[in-house]
């Protein structure tokens, strides 16, 4: 990840497998695919990683998920991001933890000591399902390098980011609708001690049909920054 005014900022839209509500498998499941976007945006905070290659791998068994995440800029290999993501869902409730690995090369792979390379965070999130596709979630970095200066030394800083999202279909284009707010203090994603607007988001998905038997799910989506008083258009398609 990045650095924003010398502080440590965060890196995709929330990767924690299982935040969506799934039904448990009596399989073993397998998922493969990838992004190709032209600016890495999450949480309202641009990643400078410019346009970006985004792979996901993911096993699901039972409502267990176990899911790999990464991005890497085209114009800037080496700043790239690899997230693992453990999850479970019941219902329309889902929890998951996921390890935020944002250094690219600047800091070894280790869990010797992961407070230099790696962040934990915890989601817990609930959809109310197909008659109403609202989607709250909370997720709160419990452990790793989200740390914060005391005046007796370094402390947890537990950076929580809140969000709600909407489903909706318009025009023949399905959209989501999102908020996403830092409640309490300055966080990975938010500078300043109050409460704050962290992004605003509205995102479009339709599918172009190339051939009879090949298509592809085009996004566009528009984001407002309050927190750090950005703006951003942002168009992917996924494969």
């Amino acid at each position: 990840m990045r650095k924003l005014n010398k502080k440590w900022v965060t890196a995709m839209c929330l990767m924690a497998v299982g935040v969506l509500p799934a039904m448990a498998q009596d399989k073993l499941e397998t998922s493969v695919g990838a992004d190709v976007v032209s600016k890495y945006v999450w949480r309202g905070v641009n990643q400078n990683q410019g346009a970006a290659f985004q792979p996901s791998l993911g096993f699901s068994y039972k409502g267990i998920s176990l899911g790999a995440w990464g991005s890497v800029g085209f114009a800037n290999p080496d700043a790239y991001e690899f997230d693992l993501s453990l999850g479970y869902s019941v219902g329309g409730l889902s929890v998951a933890i996921t390890d935020y690995y944002w250094d690219g090369h600047a800091t070894p792979y280790t869990y010797g000591d992961y407070t230099d390379a790696h962040r934990f965070e915890g989601v817990v999130a609930y959809n109310f399902g197909e008659s109403f596709p609202l989607t709250l979630s909370w997720a709160t970095f419990f452990a790793g390098a989200d740390k914060k200066i005391t005046a007796t030394g370094e402390e947890q800083n537990y950076s929580t980011y809140i969000s709600a999202s909407y489903d909706f279909s318009c025009g023949g284009t399905d959209f989501t609708a999102a908020i996403g707010v830092s409640p309490w203090t300055e966080t990975l994603w938010a500078q300043g001690e109050d409460f704050q607007i962290c992004d605003i988001s509205l995102k479009a998905t339709k599918t172009l049909t190339i051939t009879p038997t090949f298509s592809i799910p085009l996004f566009v989506q528009g984001i407002i920054a309050p927190a750090t008083e950005s703006a951003h258009l942002v168009v992917g398609f996924s494969f």
